[in-house]
């Protein structure tokens, strides 16, 4: 398994940073839909898909050697992907009308 091959403290320390990720995002994801709610301004909609997005890829390429036994490098991969449409998204958001 891809998460063994980390000694204890480097194991811990990735699942609360991974945890504040989570958090921190889903706030964000949350207070941008609220607001776009609110307004119904596009641009906050895609601000809230990318931060989802971003925040979903954080989540799922920390957990996914755990979940379905995948190595570390994999799990990576996931992650930068889902950061970089995250980040395509929210750019866009900063640009729509």
């Amino acid at each position: 398994m891809g998460h063994l091959s980390a000694s204890p403290t480097i194991t811990t320390m990735i699942i609360v940073v991974k945890t504040g990720i989570l958090v921190l995002g889903g706030l964000i994801t949350y207070f941008s839909y609220k607001a776009y709610r609110n307004t119904g301004a596009a641009s906050l909609r895609a601000l809230a898909l990318g931060f989802g997005v971003v925040t979903l890829g954080a989540m799922l390429g920390g957990a996914l050697d755990v979940i379905l036994n995948v190595d570390l490098a994999t799990g990576l991969l996931f992650d930068s992907v889902l950061t970089l449409v995250g980040f395509a998204v929210i750019t866009y958001s900063l640009y729509v009308d």
